[in-house]
């Protein structure tokens, strides 16, 4: 995510390190090399004008501690500007009404139908009981797809004949979740491949009749500026409440990002990554710019990972822990509860630090799967006492996997290292509450 901004930005601040002071040469030159960098990340020319015009008139002038770089003081400055140019402050979803609805707009492929089973499913976790409601009549896949993605957020779906109108499927859906106890209905419509009057009469229509607490428009990021122009054609006839950007960890340069908010003034209020379920975050303009400036977003991390542990085995695993007998078993269910979080590489990133060195790399889910298949091909006996695996077992497990003797004996001098570990933390009386985490 944003990674090409990121490392031009980089570059840009060391142009002041060695630098005494911050003067106007110095500076101006290096909020060239910002102002260049945002352009390249394909931000709206006059957002990054305005941007970086800002950047350099708070930073003319400024006294230096000795302390505190020329570099690191102008990074606090654009840090600062980049979180009033994404919003200032994250936007609650409005939750009033009952049921709440939601009403979901946006092109075809920009991720709608994605997104409307990502926010029931988060919906869901926060104690709400959601409706997804298939109102797109003209995609054939799409109720299915909307079923599909229902079924693995548990939450129910209403759909009808696809001859019916949307307007009156929304009808219908809200009656339906009135009902049967529904206190959201999120509906997903219907898209087109380019902004049409047809489409935008239909959505409007649908809005009319069902009066929703929320419309958000969803927008693939890696469509850049064109995700800023459809964003305003969109507003012009909805007034739409918020924006959802989708597909942010693509090879996407992060100009919609930053350019969507100050130019249709609605705020970003999610941000998706990937096809994942859980896949989904609450949008916060200073952790993203944190992020886009190499900073890592711990805080978010954290939340992902409170999404998809369970508690409960948590628990049961800091136990194991603590009485050394953490095995392969509970080693291989920790790997799928990770999985869950979302996309590898971009979990790495919101470690501080970590971002920009494994901007080149090539890590993704797939780096699993060796692993995986090597414990799966394991007895549960071996799973639970690796220190039973002789030669003849060990060849086996190797057969069953499609792997190495080495990769295997890699592996379990890994997991035996980890364990020692372990064993250690639990000598120095670590709290269990660390212990879980």
């Amino acid at each position: 995510m944003f990674d090409n901004l990121q490392s031009r930005l980089e570059k840009a601040f060391k142009s002041l390190k060695g630098q005494g002071r911050i003067t106007d040469l110095n500076v101006a030159e290096t909020v060239k090399e910002i102002r260049r960098a945002l352009i390249a990340a394909d931000v709206n020319f006059k957002v990054a004008k305005d941007f970086t015009d800002t950047v350099l008139e708070k930073a003319q002038g400024q006294n230096v501690i000795k302390a505190v770089s020329p570099g690191q003081l102008l990074t606090k400055i654009v840090h600062d500007e980049l979180v009033e140019l994404l919003g200032g402050q994250k936007s609650e979803l409005a939750t009033t009404g009952n049921p709440t609805i939601i009403l979901i707009a946006g092109l075809q492929g920009s991720g709608k139908t994605t997104f409307s089973g990502k926010l029931s499913k988060m919906l869901k976790g926060k104690g709400k009981n959601p409706l997804l409601v298939a109102g797109d009549v003209y995609r054939p896949a799409a109720r299915e797809q909307l079923k599909v993605l229902g079924a693995a957020a548990e939450v129910e779906v209403y759909s009808e004949d696809s001859n019916l109108n949307p307007v009156q499927i929304a009808e219908n859906a809200i009656k339906h979740a009135k009902n049967n106890n529904h206190n959201v209905v999120i509906i997903d419509t219907a898209g087109r491949l380019s902004i049409d009057k047809e489409m935008m009469d239909e959505i409007a229509a649908i809005k009319k009749v069902v009066k929703p607490n929320e419309i958000l428009f969803v927008v693939d990021s890696m469509t850049g500026q064109d995700a800023v122009n459809t964003a305003k054609a969109f507003n012009d006839v909805l007034d739409f409440s918020g924006v959802v950007l989708t597909k942010l960890d693509g090879d996407t340069r992060g100009g919609a990002a930053l350019s969507i908010k100050k130019v249709v003034n609605k705020p970003i209020k999610f941000i998706s990554t990937g096809e994942k379920p859980e896949a989904l975050d609450v949008f916060y303009p200073e952790r993203m710019a944190g992020r886009i400036l190499g900073m890592g977003d711990v805080v978010s991390l954290v939340e992902r990972a409170q999404m998809a542990f369970d508690e409960e085995e948590a628990e049961k695993i800091s136990k194991k822990i603590a009485k050394n007998k953490f095995d392969f078993e509970d080693f291989l269910a920790q790997l799928q509860q990770i999985k869950k979080m979302g996309n590898i590489k971009d979990l790495m990133a919101m470690i501080p630090g970590v971002g920009s060195k494994i901007k080149d790399l090539d890590v993704d889910d797939k780096s699993f799967k060796g692993i995986e298949a090597l414990i799966q091909s394991m007895t549960p006996e071996e799973r639970a006492k690796p220190e039973i695996l002789n030669a003849a077992r060990k060849q086996r497990i190797v057969g069953g996997s499609g792997s190495s003797i080495q990769e295997l004996n890699k592996l379990l001098s890994q997991f035996n290292q980890m364990r020692q570990m372990m064993k250690s933390m639990n000598n120095k009386k670590m709290p269990s509450n660390l212990m879980r985490r």
